[in-house]
């Protein structure tokens, strides 16, 4: 009897055990809580974040790999780059095997300005992962930031091949520009279009461009482009309306730029447009206040310096034109029209030693504007240097031919055109002048171009890639044949930044 409910309980103890639940597997004590670190740090909530990687560095006693990982990329986002730095060289070495713990100290690196040793870690992580778009494309930005253009345009089309990035296109365009190479800029930014149209960035920036090259067609549909997808992009208005600006339409121009200032009230480059925009409506009081906030928000740039001594000569205010252009020449000193300015100034100041100074040094500075020469021979003619004025005056004829046989098509300022003829026949050399009368089309736009364009910035600064400028325009007090009594100057193109 009891051998019976013996074998009568046994079949029941073996189905308890049959549905009893199987346990969870253990998780390895260094990975116990990596969800949990994953789960706070996409949320953002740091604070929980560090509390739960601090318990697992405890009970890991420090090896807990992806908890040390977490806890650098927090570091980095509050800006501690240097402990970042730290974490991440700990993760590379508990995992020497992993790229992206190299990329990781690399990037922290980068972030410390040892673009270098940056480079060395990014090779390394290289040998390891080959087809890496992420390593090439920051290859490319430190050797771009040692200057060395040669390996970082490699590095930056070894990215493309691998995967095609928009900031790697850019990077690139950036980098053709640097090393002057505005076709291939122009190339790259294209093929960048072709990839990613509505890519408003790389619209305007194209668009930029081709105004820099001289291609306004190309450059206003680009930035129209631009505009289309993004009405607000304050680059795009600024660009489009200096086009306008350029070609004396100043009051679309305006209505641009009031956009624009909703965006950006405290741009430099858009007060300076504003400020140019009045000018060429003759509106100088309200030019000079407005080239003042540009001057005050942005004290070093000095296209404002420029215009607003541009501005004060025009209203023969020439102690303080003297000022704002003595000022602009400290900021740029290899430009010969603000020498010839200030030449101007100092003229009218009485100062005719350091006026002399000033045009020798813009004439030899300037090779390719022959306003520039122009100016000094009237005032070698006044002061009665008949010889040096006929050197001035034959260089000036040179300067015409080349810009005439660089382009066909090229136009003069007519009032420009009209004082050289005179100066030529008070010189008695009207048999070989070069100059011609302008026709009806040339007398009616004063807005075409004139004697050159004045040189603006290098193409990878952040502000711009277009400068927009004005035409020309000849000044004299008395325009009959220049006599020792003549005083003679001139306004050349006020620079729009952009």
């Amino acid at each position: 009897m009891a051998d019976e409910e013996v074998s009568a309980a046994l079949p029941v103890s073996t189905e308890a055990k049959k549905r009893r639940a199987p346990k969870a597997p253990e998780l390895p004590i260094v990975e116990r809580r990596n969800w949990l670190i994953h789960q706070h740090y996409i949320r953002k909530d740091y604070d929980t974040c560090k509390a739960i990687i601090k318990e697992q560095l405890q009970e890991t006693n420090g090896t807990c790999e992806y908890g040390i990982y977490v806890q650098a990329l927090i570091m980095r986002l509050e800006g501690k780059i240097q402990q970042s730095l730290e974490l991440f060289q700990s993760c590379a070495i508990l995992n020497p095997s992993s790229a992206d713990n190299l990329k990781q100290v690399a990037r922290s690196l980068f972030l410390l300005g040892k673009h270098k040793a940056a480079i060395e870690f990014y090779h390394e992580a290289a040998r390891l992962n080959e087809k890496d778009w992420e390593i090439s494309h920051n290859l490319g930005l430190c050797y771009f930031f040692i200057k060395d253009l040669k390996h970082a345009e490699e590095q930056l089309n070894i990215a493309l091949r691998i995967n095609k990035h928009d900031k790697t296109f850019m990077m690139l365009g950036k980098v053709h520009l640097l090393a002057g190479e505005t076709d291939k800029a122009a190339e790259v930014l294209r093929m960048a279009v072709e990839f990613s149209p509505e890519n408003t960035e790389l619209l305007t920036t194209l668009g930029l461009l081709f105004l820099q090259l001289g291609k306004y067609q190309k450059a206003f549909e680009h930035l129209g482009n631009a505009l289309t997808f993004d009405p607000n992009n304050y680059k795009a208005i600024l660009a489009a309306g200096s086009m306008m600006q350029t070609h004396g339409d100043f009051d679309v121009a305006m209505s641009k730029y009031r956009v624009a200032a909703c965006a950006v009230p405290e741009s430099p480059p858009l007060w300076n447009n504003i400020g140019m925009c009045f000018f060429g409506k003759k509106k100088y009081v309200a030019a000079i206040s407005c080239l003042k906030r540009a001057h005050y928000m942005s004290p070093f740039d000095w296209k404002v310096l420029y215009n607003l001594g541009l501005v004060h000569l025009t209203m023969q205010q020439f102690a303080s034109a003297f000022h704002f252009l003595s000022a602009a020449i400290n900021l740029n000193p290899r430009m010969g029209e603000l020498y010839m300015l200030l030449a101007v100034a100092l003229t009218n100041l009485e100062d005719v030693e350091n006026a002399t100074r000033a045009y020798e040094q813009a004439a030899t500075i300037d090779e390719s504007n022959p306003l520039v020469n122009l100016n000094f021979a009237i005032f070698l003619y006044n002061h009665g240097d008949k010889k040096a004025t006929l050197d001035q005056y034959q260089e000036m004829e040179r300067k015409v031919n080349l810009l005439r046989d660089s382009n066909s098509t090229f136009e003069f300022d007519p009032e420009l055109m009209d004082m050289a003829q005179k100066m030529g026949a008070a010189l008695q050399v009207t048999e070989g002048l070069v100059w011609t009368k302008p026709g009806k089309d040339s007398k009616s736009k004063p807005n075409s171009g004139a004697a050159s364009n004045a040189p603006g910035p290098p193409l990878g600064t952040n502000q711009a890639l277009g400068q927009a400028m004005s035409s020309a325009a000849s000044y004299s007090k008395n325009l009959q044949q220049p006599s020792a009594s003549t005083s003679f100057f001139n306004k050349p193109k006020p620079g729009f930044s952009i």
